[in-house]
């Protein structure tokens, strides 16, 4: 097997269940997993501390439920407008009735579902809105929705006396939008817009609610939801902020941050299994808002994404909850042996669950038939023909609205609201207390130069990771008062190692000595400026090893922590400032950051903690976290872009940009001239200009 995992196509009972599997094998955890796995164990200490009374407890209910709403795009709600639920066909089907529906979730976002009912219907009757996992139902290039997987459940609610609504998913719907962003498809823009399928799905489910009230079969006080897997997942989100759901009853759509992180579960996740963690919660946390209603959880023991384990966790911590608010009654455990699958025991727990919460039938009831898959899925399809105006497939570039640039009129408030936003919402994650360490790891006097190399310790001594920092300058006198900080992605780490290495072979590791390049000693000496050189973690020797899946999980683990991989390298930046100022003769000094590309972007971010920092000089500089290539932070396109943050730096220091396209920084120069008051420099010039 691949040590960095495989992709599995499971055709359980025929239903095409995808399967993405946690890697086999992993390499012995490095640098990143042990900075990962002490992220969790903060968040698990700061949970722990957490031991509200019953009171303050549900008196703090309405504000969690927020902050969910908030991490799933949904803080403020979208607009309640006309569902325009419209019936295009019905079945009968062995004595029940299923009808093929849509409505609109939002304007132009459809949601392809099958209602079921029995065909006698005499009064309201228990109502199960069901949420489908990831089974892709295609034939001859048509979708017909995963909602098409699931029909066995719709029909056995409708044979047991209740109605059922299957709604699709925007992934495998019969329009097809996309949950495999940040998995697959390179789309790190949705972790700055805040942007998670998840929300769209949670908001399918909530407005699926609003259409079940509108029909008269349905008993409004008697809703339950479940899903299985994905359906799992939007089962919780829509349990935990609408009050309305009488029951619930998920099936493995749930498990622990520390199994998704540290034990990278999340290798085998898209996208619409997170909310952007901004609030850094465990999943328990999700699961507690349901109490005191009851709530069954459901898994497998052998479910490699869903390890059992964790689901155990999350019932002892959950249960916690319940004990607490004197409702230990209404939370259910069921354990099904086998794998990630569809599997009957598993249905016979969510089955009975239903049974004994929604109708009011004893523990000991027991009922007759197997949910057994019987319709074609030809019959159960919604649309012949897509509609036009469906948003489906590019939901993810307006469903969290980004942020208006601010206009120079308001610019002192904006300005105040912008820092705590990014304080608060973007880099929420950083310590309050931290002290970065600099330690001594070598010096060489060659050729006019004393080169030094220093271990740095960003997050304080004796932690990780450890960063490379060296500094260079002239053999002698020199003048301290400005120090130029090179901040290297990865090209320019090997720019500076082919450069600098050959003459100081040891403070490169693996260089051997060379003749000295006369132009590196030369400029440098002429400079007569102290040179100082990181690498942020993530870059160059910095770099975690491994395949390209390995980088692309890493950055994902980290956004599961209410982070991201960039937000930490603008708190090495941070630490390389503060660490510089620091050493004998550089107190009063100030410091120019040079860099291109993201750590450009990274470094504009840094300035605006960083008091020191008196010149930013850029290159290549992205004009838009929507970029290729521009660092993603957690949630910062809700609140600015890039330009914006540029002219925030702009108020304190000298700006230079050399970008490929000056015009697109027209309103940060206009922005920054409100913001220096003339006081600095902001320099908006061509990529080829020197």
């Amino acid at each position: 097997m691949r040590r960095d995992g495989i992709l599995l196509s499971l055709l359980l009972s025929g239903a095409g269940f995808m399967v993405l599997a946690a890697p086999e094998n992993p390499a012995p955890p490095d640098s990143f997993d042990r900075q990962l796995e002490a992220e969790v164990l903060k968040i698990e200490r700061h949970a722990a501390q957490e031991t509200p009374d019953k009171e303050t407890w549900l008196a703090g209910q309405k504000e969690s439920r927020r902050e969910l709403a908030e991490m799933l795009g949904l803080d403020p709600m979208p607009a309640r407008g006309d569902l325009h639920a419209t019936k295009t066909g019905e079945s009968e089907h062995e004595g029940i009735v299923v009808e093929n529906l849509h409505y609109q979730s939002s304007p132009g976002l459809y949601v392809t579902a099958n209602f079921y009912r029995p065909k006698e219907v005499n009064g309201p009757l228990p109502t199960v809105l069901y949420f489908c996992g990831h089974s892709d139902k295609t034939k001859d290039k048509i979708s017909y929705g995963n909602k098409t997987g699931y029909e066995h459940h719709g029909v056995w609610y409708a044979k047991h006396g209740f109605i059922c609504l299957i709604i699709d998913t925007v992934q495998l719907g019969e329009i097809r939008g996309a949950h495999h962003g940040t998995h697959r498809m390179d789309r790190w823009d949705w972790i700055s817009r805040g942007y998670t399928p998840a929300g769209v799905e949670a908001w399918a489910g909530i407005r699926g609610i609003d259409y079940l009230l509108t029909r008269p079969e349905v008993d409004g006080k008697k809703i339950g939801v479940t899903g299985r897997s994905g359906g799992g997942a939007y089962s919780w989100w829509v349990a935990a902020l609408d009050e309305r759901v009488a029951c619930a009853a998920p099936t493995a759509g749930i498990t622990t941050l520390r199994d998704h992180v540290v034990h990278k579960c999340v290798y085998g996740h898209c996208d619409c299994m997170f909310m952007v963690n901004g609030y850094q919660w465990d999943y328990d946390r999700v699961a507690s808002l349901f109490a005191p209603r009851p709530l069954l959880i459901v898994n497998t023991d052998k479910d490699p994404i869903f390890p059992v384990d964790g689901v155990f966790d999350v019932f002892r911590r959950t249960r916690e909850v319940y004990g607490m608010l004197g409702a230990e009654k209404n939370l259910g455990l069921h354990v099904a042996e086998g794998p990630h699958a569809d599997l009957q025991p598993l249905n016979t727990g969510e089955f009975h669950w239903m049974l004994r919460h929604l109708k009011g039938e004893s523990a000991m009831a027991t009922y007759d038939g197997a949910a057994v898959k019987s319709i074609p899925m030809e019959k159960l399809r919604v649309f012949e023909k897509l509609p036009e105006n469906q948003r489906n497939t590019t939901i993810d570039e307006s469903f969290v609205p980004l942020a208006a640039a601010p206009s120079p009129e308001n610019w002192e408030k904006s300005e105040g609201d912008l820092m705590k936003a990014l304080r608060e919402k973007v880099f929420a994650s950083w310590p309050d207390t931290a002290a970065p360490h600099l330690e001594p790891a070598g010096r060489i006097a060659a050729n006019g130069v004393v080169a030094e190399k220093y271990t740095l310790r960003p997050m304080g001594k004796g932690t990780e990771p450890t960063l490379d920092l060296y500094l260079l300058q002239p053999d002698g006198a020199v003048d301290r008062k400005q120090v130029v900080l090179h901040v290297l992605d990865s090209a320019g780490w090997t720019a500076f190692e082919g450069r600098y290495g050959p003459v100081f072979p040891t403070l490169f590791p693996g260089m051997e000595k060379q003749a000295a390049k006369p132009t590196a000693v030369e400029e440098l000496i002429g400079s007569g400026v102290p040179l100082a050189f990181l690498c942020p973690r993530g870059e160059g020797p910095h770099k975690k090893a491994g395949t390209d899946k390995d980088q692309i999980q890493l950055r994902r683990s980290f956004y599961l922590t209410g982070a991201t991989l960039e937000s930490w390298q603008v708190w090495d930046i941070r630490a390389a400032v503060n660490r510089l100022r620091s050493l004998p003769g550089f107190k009063d000094s100030s410091v120019v950051i040079d860099a291109s590309g993201a750590q450009a972007v990274n470094a504009v971010h840094a300035s605006l903690f960083e008091p020191g920092v008196n010149q930013l000089d850029l290159r290549d500089v992205p004009s838009s976290h929507l970029d290729k290539g521009a660092p993603a932070y957690l949630n910062v396109l809700k609140y600015m872009d890039i330009p914006t943050a540029a002219a925030m730096a702009a108020g304190k220091r000298d700006v230079t940009i050399r970008a490929s396209d000056p015009a697109a920084w027209q309103d940060a120069a206009a922005l920054a001239g409100s913001a220096a008051g003339g006081k600095h420099r902001f320099e908006i010039l061509p990529l080829s200009e020197p």
